[in-house]
């Protein structure tokens, strides 16, 4: 009974192989706090202004240099020696906190400052997370990229609760620029995990941070974002795992209806209560939950099947909370859905980083970043106005519905990603991107780096 209990817990073969371990171990101490610092931003900037529209203009900030930043530095990443890349990225991270940190402490700059330092570092982020992604495959055998992604996963959404609650206890007796130079003090975990990978060239280029920058101007044109799109379309399997992702949280991410909800049908009080903080983090408590329990997805073969369920209960989900006034059910129904998200996540990722050459890998996370991130803005733009028209209940369920609906229909027309089975480890590879090809073996078999 014990064996067959810990056959249920989280897959941790992957923490045998120190290189996984050490980013595996940074992970926690930096994802939380990042969650300082998107605790900081918004609450410095009403500080500053007291207006919400300036803390609006984030959404802005931030999503611009993701999307650029994103896609481009995919294409960096595929022609540069990643292990300089994250130093680098990491590095940069770290210091864009310390003069966030800096100026708050000092009294010096004012909202735009705060907006620019914003963009500089999520532009910084946004080259990081694909790289991180892409090296996964050259660190472990395929058969473990399952449990790695579920691993990280589960540790970001973790820091998703741990990170804002610790930053509100932390607020009421510090200063906002205390928790910018914490975070600060904690992506020197990220900066030394990434310093100790092996050599992670693709190709033959230099590393250090002189093939950064060589590899910034290889690839300043648009043509490696382009062909890492029409790498996009040869694939069916990789298509359909960004065209489901985007349905999910595009149509089904209800987050913008949040505080109407809590104040409307669960009975907080105006300016927000413990309804709403339930509603926010019902999603990362059931996505982390499934992350604990997930022994069993890393045998899991046909993987395709798994990701169009998972997003199908995530919809339906998401569809019944919008049915129910009682907020204990709305919080398990939310959870149930977070933890199908996890599920769709990690298969979705393992795809691409199975999938998808090695030199490629890059693109493909940039375009994963970019969609994760982009989708639930996409969420918040139609929620909000429908919830205003027909109410927060019927908005939450027709985009429940209309998720489990567009889901059937992507997968009927391309009936190759419900066949995807996951390679066993001695299967041999394709060479082509292409249709089918590309659904039933990778172009590539990744294998371990020694350490250093």
């Amino acid at each position: 009974m014990a064996r067959t209990a810990r056959g249920f817990l989280a897959d941790t073969t992957p923490l045998r192989t120190p290189a996984f371990k050490r980013l595996w171990i940074a992970a926690i101490v930096t994802v939380v706090g990042a969650q300082l610092s998107v605790v900081a931003v918004p609450t410095q900037l009403y500080q500053l202004t007291g207006s919400s529209a300036w803390v609006g203009l984030t959404g802005l900030f931030g999503l611009v240099p993701l999307i650029v930043f994103g896609l481009w530095g995919g294409a960096i990443a595929d022609a540069v020696d990643r292990r300089g890349l994250l130093v680098f990225t990491g590095s940069g991270l770290a210091v864009t906190s310390l003069l966030l940190g800096l100026a708050t402490v000092t009294g010096i700059g004012g909202p735009w400052e705060v907006l620019s330092l914003y963009a500089v570092q999520t532009a910084f982020l946004a080259i990081n997370q694909p790289t991180r992604a892409a090296v996964l495959p050259r660190l472990l055998p395929r058969d473990q990229l399952p449990a790695a992604n579920t691993l990280l996963f589960t540790v970001t959404q973790l820091g998703a609760i741990a990170g804002p609650l610790l930053a509100g206890v932390a607020l009421t007796f510090t200063s906002v620029g205390t928790l910018y130079l914490v975070d600060t003090v904690c992506l020197t975990a990220s900066i030394w995990a990434a310093y100790n990978l092996p050599r992670l060239p693709v190709g033959d280029g230099p590393g250090g941070v002189r093939g950064v920058f060589l590899a910034v101007r290889r690839s300043a044109g648009i043509g490696g974002v382009l062909a890492g799109f029409r790498y996009i379309a040869m694939s069916q399997v990789l298509l359909v795992s960004f065209l489901v992702d985007t349905v999910a949280m595009a149509v089904g991410m209800p987050r913008a209806v949040f505080p109407e909800a809590a104040e409307q049908t669960f009975g907080d009080p105006p300016g927000g209560g413990p309804a709403l903080g339930a509603l926010f983090a019902s999603i990362a408590i059931g996505a982390t939950l499934g992350g604990l329990f997930s022994g069993r997805l890393h045998g899991i073969r046909r993987q395709g099947v798994a990701v169009t369920l998972a997003v199908c209960v995530w919809g339906a989900g998401v569809a019944l909370s919008g049915l129910t006034s009682m907020l204990w059910l709305a919080v398990a129904l939310l959870a149930l859905a977070g933890a199908a998200d996890l599920v769709s996540a990690v298969f979705r990722q393992t795809m691409l980083q199975v999938v998808a050459t090695d030199e490629m890998r890059g693109r493909m996370q940039g375009v994963f970043t970019v969609v994760v991130a982009g989708g639930p803005r996409l969420g918040d733009l139609w929620h909000g106005p429908a919830a205003e028209a027909w109410g927060t209940g019927v908005a939450t369920f027709v985009g429940g519905v209309g998720v489990i609906v567009l889901t059937v229909v992507v997968v009927a027309i391309f009936p190759v990603f419900w066949r995807y089975r996951a390679p066993l480890a001695g299967d041999e590879p394709s060479t082509e991107p292409s249709g089918d090809a590309a659904s039933a073996d990778p172009p590539e078999r990744p294998g371990k780096v020694p350490e250093d």
